[in-house]
């Protein structure tokens, strides 16, 4: 058969059912293709002409076999025949206006396929289909899309005309399918834009920039975030989201900027309103990659959102079947990473913190969050090592295997790292040798997701040998010290591992030589009498036990402290398995010959060598200890007493300090035994009184110079175990008894645990110390033997933080304790620990004083809120220890305690310290600063300050002296105390942002205050109201500098720097303007004057805040006002701001006020618009006029200086007035200037200014040529020429007014001569 027989039969095959023979058919004409490839593409085509009505499938099967032949051979096809191969796909594609997904889609791949090589023809043909104002197919637009895939470098020079036709589609589109196609085709016109400009040197046009597409994308952007992205179809949703996640980057940046605030929290939105989230995970981490790549600011307040949202999806399960939240989850994981690089700070705390929760999902999703930053932004995290070493330790203690299994990850993450070599690594290492140590799962967990015991301990076995084989760094780490895990009980079943893993270390460092390899057991003692120990345990055979027991007591160095603790530990636990053969033969030994100590004057003669019988003795007690620790729980307390503490209680009197020691650990180890036992048998522990006072003994005979003794440290710890089987058995006698110790103790122990200056066994011994009389005071408050208070058992996770060396960790974990111990501390003991803490504070030991600062912070975070009363005591107190403080960090927290008192309880604590004696000496200073760290509580002061400013009295008049007449200003004390308040405040750095919002009320009190302040003297009894009795005498030096005005000035000085007005500030400073501000002449110029010219847009809000005060009682008050707002008159700017009309209604208002300086200085600012805004002199001519009429016919103006004033506006506003509006005012004006004619300088001065209005160019020249004030004039032969001028001229102004103008003129030759 022919091959285009063959080819036909394919074809007529093609209709088959069976979809395996469907494919065999491509497969068949794609080979016949590929030899003849123009033949086969024109059968194809033929035979879908002459078959117009086959069904789809065939349609689609022939459409697929040219896609396939096209792809495969297209640099082998005609051209020709690639046009007509388009002509048919375009046409096959859009044959049906209906949607009919599967036929079109076959066509449309055609069309892509070709695409690849013939993009032009592809375009020509396409955008035939596109036109403009006409919604296209949607496979028009799903072909564009795709074409923008497969040719990127071919397709971007056509998006920007594309999307120029598209945009108004946009709006006319009303169905969701279409919706979707244009919002797909968005996004992949912006991914591949993205992908064109990240690969400029391979692109045809390099000159193609992102702004090229800025404006379509907004105007797109546009549409699809403010209406389509709420349609109800969750698939239209998803696909809005993923492109806007695209466009985000070719977005303007001041565009995007603008529409984060609404786009961030619109895309967390949708994970509550979709049930898929990888789209809107993907989408939001391109919006932050584009925020961050800009340097966004808007991004920082949008982070505590962002970082919640991204949490809970986070800890959402991952299904790794359904491969979608498998992306989500890595998605998430991106959207961290990027917000590392920019808050590195801000997301650590926040992930740690949650690690702090113990909900399963939770821990493992911030698990997971910790491990990928720790692998993808080491530099970043470099300096976060020591915290999150400390913050990993709280989920080592988590009972969830899946908790587990997250954490071995992250420490697998650390370790390639080098976590685990810093201080706290062994730790991490412990935690995997534990788990590698796990028994088996009796019984099958139900949940398949769940990770059994042996999955997890086969999970640490790979750990500990990838750490052993690949990890280089470890190998110090790791040897010896997994040689110490070899024999604790409880790592029996991590043998095996252990051991493989130090045969390699072992292996490659003798390889290497390595000096190291070589153990000296002799520094190991400890170690190998624990191995024999644990050997003995396994021993069946009693008689071998006891040699090597008494092989052991014999041959032990007594005068080596690390072997006698090893001997101890290592008979301890032999004694779990032979306690009635090990107290025997420890009993036997304590009655040997070795411990005959020679006596009388034959004991001088002994020989050096011999074994100490003290350090033999020492051994004995210690291993008494042990064995308590270590022996069975059933057997223990029938031997304690006639066994255990029997022989050991012999040595209480010793004075030996070696003794001494061994006895209070064997009692701490003792007691610790009997605390585990008592819980599940009942006991009465009857010597527990009788060594509580052998303890006591034993503190007291201590040297009272030095706290930090061993004796000491190891005593605490010994009580606190002591203690915990009393609470166990508590009568009504023994409760008042501990209430008592509570009352005494809690606080010392609190700061003896804190204070960083002590060992970590002081500390941990602290923290049990608490942990006990916590419970006791539980007790004595009615709570049942067996409550467990979570709070409480709270300390017990403290307690294990407390090995950090860290001492930000140290400090972080005192505060968590003490926020235990406010939620259980009586009211009446909360305010004898804050004044001992107070003590504290002023400690020569900096970790004292640092520990002090801490736990009172978070004292009075929790419990401030019920102390008002003790409010000004407690600031007082804090005041005086400031006097005394020279660590900086402890000041630091001193501020901080003002702060959260000034929370809780914000008017006593104003109140209290606006009473401080004035002039406020430096500390008092500190603490107004204080007040200003935080801008939320600054803001609430400020105005509440700012209040009480513009209603309080500022001052009184008062009468010197009876001889001299006359009143003096003398300042109140409240309102000139709030203005050393408000400077004080604005003198912290974070006020800022509080005075940026408050800047127009600030600004306008303290300008009102500095009017209020000119000419105002301090009152003689400065501090009779202050409510610290010792200071009321103020210092005379301190006085001597303190100026009332000053202080106004100062602090409006300390504003205009905080506001960040440098353009204002400078002008001033080099003009000498603060000074000016306290001469009551000048005092607003200079600052209005600057103001005016650089703080333009905050000008409306100050004259809105001012205008009240145009109303006041006070005179000098409504001056200043009335003088800055002439000022401001004076500049354009009131204009450009529309506050003219604002302004000149208040000058209008002032022209009738009581006070002629107000008046004067309201007809100065009316005749200022004529310059500072000229053409509004028309619009407001007539009350213009009015006003400077007015001030010319002012009675009461002595000094005529309102008449003046309106003259000199009156001639400011005449050159800017119509003809129309001046020739009748002409008379007017020469008759209100001619009593003012007999001084020459005026005069020639007003008839220069008034010729212009006159009409006449020759009068006008002759005024300005004739009439200066240095040049002398011939008035004879002036008055001559005037009239010559006036009888010329053909105005009938003239003529009605000649006998007016030569009247003044006359006047003036009068003046003249």
């Amino acid at each position: 058969m022919s091959r285009p027989l063959v080819t036909l039969a394919l074809l007529d095959a093609a209709n088959d059912r069976d979809p395996v023979v469907q494919e065999q058919v491509r497969k068949s004409i794609l080979t016949l293709g590929n030899q003849q490839p123009d033949k086969v593409l024109s059968m194809c085509q033929d035979y879908l002409l002459k078959h117009p009505k086959l069904v789809v499938g065939h349609r689609v099967v022939i459409l697929q076999t040219i896609e396939l032949v096209v792809k495969s051979r297209i640099d082998d096809i005609s051209y020709p025949k690639i046009k007509s191969v388009i002509q048919l796909a375009s046409d096959e594609m859009t044959k049906s206006k209906e949607v009919v997904p599967e036929w079109q889609q076959a066509a449309s791949n055609i069309l892509v396929a070709v695409g690849n090589k013939y993009i032009n023809d592809i375009m020509e043909e396409i955008l035939h289909k596109f036109q403009p104002g006409v919604l296209p197919h949607f496979f028009v637009v799903q072909t564009l899309a795709n074409l923008s895939d497969s040719n990127v470098y071919g397709m971007v020079p056509f998006l920007n005309a594309i999307m120029g036709t598209m945009l108004p589609m946009l709006g006319m589109t009303k169905q969701d399918n279409m919706k979707w196609v244009f919002s797909s085709a968005l996004c992949h016109f912006s991914e591949s834009i993205l992908e064109y400009l990240a690969n400029l040197d391979k692109a045809p046009d390099p000159t193609v920039r992102k702004d090229t597409f800025s404006s379509e994308i907004y105007s797109a952007y546009d549409i699809l975030f403010n209406s389509w992205i709420q349609s109800r179809e969750s698939k239209l949703r998803l696909t809005v989201a993923e492109a806007l996640g695209s466009m985000s980057h070719l977005m303007a940046h001041d565009k995007l900027e603008e529409q984060l605030p609404k786009l961030l929290p619109t895309i967390l939105g949708l994970y509550k309103k979709n049930s898929e989230h990888y789209i809107i995970s993907k989408s939001l981490c391109q919006i932050l990659e584009a925020s961050v790549n800009m340097g966004s600011r808007v991004l920082e307040t949008q982070i505590d959102g962002l970082l919640v949202a991204l949490h809970q999806q986070i800890c959402s399960p991952m299904d790794f079947s359904n491969p979608p939240t498998v992306k989500n989850h890595n998605e998430v994981l991106r959207c961290f990473t990027i917000l590392a690089n920019t808050f590195p700070d801000r997301l650590m705390v926040f992930v740690l913190q949650r690690l702090e929760n113990s909900n399963e999902r939770n821990r493992m999703g911030s698990l997971a969050v910790l491990r990928h930053l720790i692998n993808s932004s080491t530099s970043i995290m470099e300096t976060k090592r020591l915290l999150i070493l400390a913050s990993i330790r709280q989920p080592l203690a988590d009972h969830s295997n899946k908790v587990k299994k997250r954490v071995v990850q992250v420490i697998s993450a650390m370790a390639h790292h080098g976590y685990l070599e810093l201080e706290g690594g062994d730790l991490l290492v412990r935690f995997i040798i534990q788990h590698c140590a796990l028994p088996d799962n009796y019984h099958r967990p139900p949940d398949p997701e769940e990770v059994t015991n042996e999955a997890l301990r086969s999970m640490c076995d790979n750990t500990l040998h990838l750490f052993t084989t690949t990890v280089g760094r470890l190998t110090d780490v790791l040897w010896p010290m997994l040689l110490c895990y070899l024999t604790p009980n409880q790592y029996a079943n991590a043998t095996t591992p252990l051991c493989k893993s130090l045969i390699l270390l072992a292996n490659k460092k003798q390889t290497a030589q390595e000096p190291n390899f070589i153990i000296d057991f002799n520094a190991q003692g400890s170690f190998l009498y624990r191995c024999i120990g644990v050997i003995l345990q396994q021993c069946y055979n009693k008689e071998l036990v006891r040699k090597q027991l008494q092989e052991i007591l014999i041959s032990t160095r007594h005068n080596d402290a690390i072997e006698r603790t090893g001997v101890a530990m290592g008979i301890g636990l032999c004694a779990s398995s032979h306690l009635d053969g090990t107290l025997e033969k420890l009993e036997e030994f304590g009655k040997s010959d070795a411990f005959r100590k020679a006596s009388g004057i034959f004991g001088l003669l002994k020989d050096k060598n011999e074994v100490d019988v003290e350090k033999m003795k020492s051994t004995l007690i210690l291993c008494y200890g042990y064995v308590a620790l270590h022996a069975p729980e059933d057997k223990l307390l029938t031997r304690i007493d006639s066994d255990i503490l029997h022989n050991i209680s012999k040595n209480f009197n010793t004075k030996d300090l070696t003794m001494k020691l061994s006895l209070i650990h064997s009692v701490g180890l003792i007691a610790k035994a009997i605390s585990k036992s008592v819980r599940k048998q009942g006991y009465l522990f009857s010597r527990k009184q009788e060594l509580m006072g052998v303890m006591m003994d034993f503190i007291k005979a201590e040297p009272t110079d030095v706290m930090r003794t061993p004796v000491r440290y190891l005593v605490l710890t010994t009580c606190a175990n002591l203690m915990y089987p009393t609470i166990l058995n508590l009568s009504c006698v023994h409760l008042d008894y501990c209430s008592f110790l509570f009352k005494r103790f809690i606080s010392t122990l609190v700061l003896m645990n804190l204070s960083l200056s002590f060992f970590l066994s002081v500390r941990r011994a602290a923290i049990d110390c608490v942990y006990r009389l916590m419970y006791i005071q539980l007790r004595y408050e009615g709570f049942s033997l067996d409550y467990k208070d979570d709070s409480v058992e709270g300390l017990l996770d403290v307690r294990e933080k407390l090995s950090n060396p860290d001492h930000s960790v140290l400090y972080k974990t005192c505060s968590e304790l003490t926020k235990i111990i406010s939620k259980r501390l009586p009211q009446q003991q909360l305010s004898t620990l804050l004044f001992m803490l107070y003590d504290g504070l002023v400690d020569s030991q900096s970790n004292c004083s640092r520990a002090s600062s801490v736990i009172l912070n978070t004292l009075l975070k929790n419990r401030g809120a019920g102390l008002q009363d003790l409010v000004p005591e407690m600031l007082e107190v804090l005041h005086n220890r400031l006097q005394v403080i020279g660590e900086e960090q402890v000041k630091m927290a001193i501020g901080q305690s003002i702060l959260i008192l000034a929370t809780q309880h914000l008017q006593t604590v104003v109140n209290t310290l606006v009473a401080y004696p004035l002039p406020y000496d430096s500390w008092s200073c500190e603490m107004w600063i204080a007040l200003g760290a935080d801008s939320t509580l600054a803001l609430q002061i400020m105005e509440m300050i700012i209040e009480k400013l513009n209603v309080m009295v500022p001052y009184v008049d008062k009468k010197e002296s009876m001889l001299r007449p006359g009143l003096t200003k003398v300042a109140t004390s409240q309102p000139l105390a709030m203005t050393c308040a408000l400077r004080e405040m604005m003198l912290s750095g974070q006020s800022a942002d509080a005075v940026a919002y408050l800047f127009p009320k600030l600004f306008s009190a303290l300008l009102v205050r500095l009017g209020s302040s000119v000419g105002v003297q301090l009152p003689k009894d400065l501090n009779s109201n202050s409510i610290i009795s010792d200071r009321k005498t103020t210092n005379k030096i301190n006085v001597a500098n303190f100026d009332v005005c000053g202080v106004a000035v100062e602090a409006l000085r300390i504003l205009l720097g905080r506001a960040q007005l440098d353009t204002v500030m400078k002008p001033l400073d080099q003009e000498g303007a603060w000074d000016k501000m306290k001469d009551p002449q000048q005092h607003t110029t200079g600052v209005t004057l600057a103001m005016a010219k650089h703080a333009g847009p905050r000008l409306p809000a100050i004259v809105e805040s001012l205008c009240p005060s145009l109303c006041n009682i006070y005179e000098c008050q409504r001056i200043t006002v009335t003088a800055f707002f002439s000022e401001l008159l004076n500049h354009h700017v009131v204009t450009e701001l529309m506050i003219l009309d604002m302004l000149m209604n208040n000058m209008m208002e002032r022209i009738t006020d009581t006070c002629g300086t107000v008046r004067m200085l309201a007809v100065r600012g009316l005749g200022n618009i004529a310059v500072g805004s000229p053409e509004k002199v028309n619009k407001y001519a007539k009350e213009l006029l009015a006003a400077m009429s007015s001030g010319m016919e002012e009675n009461d103006d002595p000094g005529k200086l309102i008449t003046l004033e309106a003259m000199s506006g009156m001639s400011k506003i005449l050159l800017y007035l119509d003809q129309k509006n001046v020739h009748l005012l002409v008379v007017y004006i020469f008759m209100k200037i001619k009593p003012f004619l007999e001084n020459v300088s005026a005069c020639k001065y007003a008839m220069r200014i008034c010729a212009p209005v006159i009409g006449s160019e020759q009068i006008s020249a002759m005024f300005q040529n004739h009439l200066l004030e240095e040049k002398g004039l011939h008035h004879g032969e002036f008055i001559n020429d005037l009239t010559k001028y006036l009888v010329r001229s053909k105005s009938f102004l003239y003529y009605k007014n000649t006998h007016r103008i030569a009247e003044c003129a006359y006047e003036f030759r009068d003046s003249f001569l």
